[in-house]
C-alpha cells in the first residue's frame, strides 16, 4: 500500500516504512493500520511529509534487503522506519542471518542519506529461552552499533491484552493499532521537522 507517492520529486520530506504484516495492517482495512494512523497524525500536527508504506505481509529481513535498493531509488526517503525480523524469528531462521540482513539494510539506507528508526520486536517464549533471549538482544545491539533510535518493542502496549490482539495472537486489532502508533511516536517525533512555508512577496 502506498499512502502517498511522489516518485520524481521525493525529498527528505519522505518517510519510508519497510516492514512486514505488522505494518501492512494484516487482517484489517488499510486505513485502520498504524501507518495510516501515522499519516493522519503527521497532517494533524503540521508535519508535511509524504509517507510511503512499503510493508509486505510475511516479509523477512532477506526480502526487505532485496527490495530496499529500489525503494531508496524511487522514493529517496529522508527517514526510514525499519520494522523487520519478526518473521525470521517466528520461522526459527538463524539469527546471525537476520542480524546480517538488518545491518546491511541500515548501512544501505545510511549510505543513501536516510536516517533509520529501528523498530524492535520480541518472539513468544515457546521458541526456547536461548533463542528468545538472543532475538531480543538483536535490536539493541544493532542500535548501539549504528547509533540508531530504537523502539524497544512495537507491541508493548497491546501484546498481553487479548482484546487488543487478533485471534492469531500476533497482530493487533483495529482497537490496538492506535496504541501501536503511540508506542512508536515518541521515538519518531524527534526525527521530524516542520517544513517552512514559502512566503510570497507582495508586488
Amino acid at each position: 500500500m502506498l499512502i502517498a507517492l511522489q516518485c520524481a520529486a521525493a525529498t527528505d520530506r519522505t518517510i519510508l516504512v519497510l516492514g512486514d504484516s505488522l505494518s501492512a495492517a494484516h487482517g484489517l482495512r488499510p486505513e485502520q493500520g498504524w501507518v495510516a494512523l501515522l499519516a493522519n497524525r503527521l497532517r494533524s500536527e503540521g508535519y508535511r511529509y509524504t509517507l510511503v508504506n512499503a510493508s509486505v505481509s510475511g516479509e523477512t529481513t532477506t526480502g526487505g534487503l532485496e527490495r530496499l535498493p529500489r525503494e531508496l531509488r524511487v522514493h529517496r526517503p529522508g527517514i526510514m522506519i525499519l520494522e523487520l525480523g519478526a518473521n525470521d524469528g517466528l520461522r526459527g531462521l538463524p539469527l546471525t542471518l537476520a542480524e546480517k540482513n538488518l545491518a546491511a539494510i541500515v548501512r544501505m539506507a545510511q549510505a543513501a542519506g536516510t536516517r533509520v528508526l529501528l523498530v524492535g520486536m520480541l518472539i513468544p517464549p515457546n521458541y526456547g529461552p536461548r533463542y528468545t533471549k538472543q532475538f531480543a538482544a538483536l535490536y539493541p545491539e544493532l542500535a548501539r552499533t549504528y547509533h540508531l533510535p530504537l523502539v524497544p518493542f512495537l507491541l508493548d502496549k497491546v501484546a498481553l491484552e487479548r482484546r487488543l490482539m487478533q485471534s492469531d495472537g500476533l497482530h493487533p486489532t483495529a482497537a490496538g493499532e492506535p496504541l501501536v502508533l503511540d508506542t512508536l511516536w515518541p521515538y519518531l517525533r524527534p526525527m521530524l521537522t516542520r517544513a517552512r512555508r514559502a512566503h510570497r512577496g507582495r508586488g
